[in-house]
């Protein structure tokens, strides 16, 4: 099933939104009060030629850390300023004052995220409890890819296409901007991110061969099949 989640829908759905934590995703570490960047999980270089030293350069290097050192300014003084990641973007989503920190940190969350859900050997099919649950649900590995590749190459302007578990099903969704799934109560397995900083110095405007790309030879099934649990 394909599914765009809407920010008014995210703001509903954040009274009941579950754990961000996922098994197979990295702590965000912080200081006394500032939040780190997370370190990426391979060498800026380690994606070529599917995504560009370049491209991570300024994607993680400006865009990500960018996001990072926005929240923490705003978490200066700020009484959310001694939560963890997860718990900043809940009580923000609930605060229609506090958008422009949900946006940022959100983002912190969804480009950490993202990182992991790419491999410098990752493609291919997945096996396992993931193949399988992928063949039952999808009606095979093919099916999951055009809807995957369609999903995510078709969210208006920036976004993000998302594998995600639902209660005990495999569905794909999208999200706008900074939104994210986990505030339907539904468990990420594994996202690309299609805002145009995340492929444009490659791409231009060729999203679809950017997606597909990610799709066939980066995507990072382990890290889903640690989420997936």
């Amino acid at each position: 099933m394909t599914d765009k989640i809407s920010h008014r829908a995210v703001m509903a759905g954040v009274a009941t939104a579950g754990s961000l934590a996922v098994s197979g995703f990295p702590h965000i570490a912080r200081a006394a009060a500032p939040f780190e960047l997370p370190k990426l999980p391979y060498a800026d270089d380690a994606l070529a030629p599917v995504i560009s030293a370049n491209t991570i350069g300024f994607h993680y290097g400006r865009h990500h850390k960018g996001y990072l050192d926005a929240m923490n300014r705003m978490l200066e003084g700020n009484d959310l300023g001694k939560l963890g990641l997860e718990d900043v973007i809940k009580a923000s989503m609930m605060n229609p004052t506090r958008v422009a920190l949900f946006n940022n940190a959100a983002q912190v969350w969804n480009h950490t995220f993202y990182w992991n859900s790419m491999h410098p050997k990752g493609g291919g099919k997945p096996s396992g409890k993931l193949g399988e649950m992928i063949d039952k649900d999808f009606g095979g590995f093919d099916k999951f890819k055009t809807e995957f590749a369609t999903t995510t190459i078709g969210q208006f302007a920036s976004g993000w296409g998302w594998l995600v578990l639902d209660k005990d099903k495999l569905r794909i969704v999208r999200t706008g901007n900074a939104d994210t799934p986990v505030a339907q109560n539904l468990k990420p397995l594994l996202t690309i991110d299609v805002w145009e900083h995340a492929y444009y110095l490659d791409y231009q405007d060729r999203r679809a061969d950017y997606v597909n790309a990610v799709i066939d030879k980066l995507i990072n099934w382990d890290f889903a099949a640690k989420n997936l649990g």
